[in-house]
């Protein structure tokens, strides 16, 4: 269809987080004093997407496994620091209970969430990136979803490092323009550089641009593993000793950082309602939870003609 509206990809967490850090509990609290912070400013970032973009689809990924066995088995390393003493990932103990707040908000909204056990909402997006027809736009803060652009299907990245307000529209180019790597080569570059928010250790002595600079040269990490063998072909002493002490994490760091393309998930409407789909419910949950400016702007918002 020509002209046709996006779909949003919305990663959840990315974008709870932000919300939860970017209002100040005392701003946003319930009658009885519970913070609803995360609630209202999700609400309201996607109250400002749905204005700015006109998307006639959206799905809220979820995390239903933030750490996925999968992972931790290739790369034990991967999100250690982020595990509770007692298990599970470590939350804010007022955000927790905001989760479930968002979730119910959706429900009455009529916009579909989604998860799927073992896997990251990362995942969920992109499986959903190639999956659903274009225009695809995936909303995160999360730099290792600059991998998902796909200028050939159609599939943005609009990254909220700066907020939603202040979006980074990114397509292939601007990949390039950011990191010096195309999008389909971002995994082998994060593998390299390293991640210490996901604890990828990377490969000592080799940042950014040394990264970019051997995958741009030897096309990615499977032709800088198989140069490495070739003694003539040109590496540093240092950087083939650097390399080769890296062998093992390399053999692995890239499935670990590659998003899953694969994920089993149910049928499920990706269709944005133009209204509550249950206004009687909404109407309870945005006086029970002091949320009735977000909501409002939020029905303002699927109001707006589209496209």
């Amino acid at each position: 269809m020509a002209n046709r509206p996006p779909i949003l990809l919305i990663d959840s967490p990315s974008l709870y987080f932000r919300a939860y850090f970017g209002i100040p509990e005392s701003a946003a609290k319930t009658a009885d004093g519970q913070p609803v912070n995360a609630v209202r400013g999700f609400l309201d970032m996607l109250a400002q997407l749905v204005r700015t973009r006109r998307p006639d689809r959206m799905v809220c990924a979820l995390d239903y496994d933030w750490r996925p066995a999968w992972r931790v088995e290739l790369l034990p390393s991967y999100k250690a620091h982020r595990v509770a003493p007692q298990g599970g990932e470590v939350v804010p103990d007022t955000l927790s209970p905001q989760v479930p707040m968002i979730l119910e908000v959706l429900d009455a909204f009529g916009i579909t969430a989604v998860g799927a056990t073992g896997y990251e909402a990362d995942d969920v997006l992109g499986t959903l990136s190639v999956t659903q027809p274009g225009p695809v736009e995936v909303v995160s803060g999360d730099r290792d979803l600059f991998q998902l652009v796909d200028d050939a299907r159609q599939v943005r990245l609009l990254y909220v490092g700066r907020g939603v307000a202040k979006l980074d529209d990114c397509d292939d180019t601007a990949v390039r323009a950011r990191y010096g790597v195309p999008a389909d080569r971002y995994a082998d570059f994060a593998a390299l550089r390293g991640d210490p928010s996901d604890g990828l250790p990377g490969v000592p002595g080799v940042g950014e641009k040394t990264a970019a600079r051997l995958i741009e040269r030897y096309d990615g990490l499977p032709g800088i593993l198989a140069a490495l063998d070739d003694p003539g072909s040109g590496f540093a002493p240092g950087l083939r000793t650097k390399l080769n002490a890296a062998r093992d994490y390399l053999a692995v760091a890239p499935k670990v950082v590659r998003v899953a393309l694969d994920v089993p998930l149910p049928e499920l409407s990706t269709a944005l309602p133009t209204a509550p789909a249950d206004s009687d419910r909404l109407l309870e949950l945005a006086q029970r939870w002091n949320l009735a400016g977000s909501c409002r702007r939020l029905v303002d918002a699927l109001a707006l003609p589209r496209g």
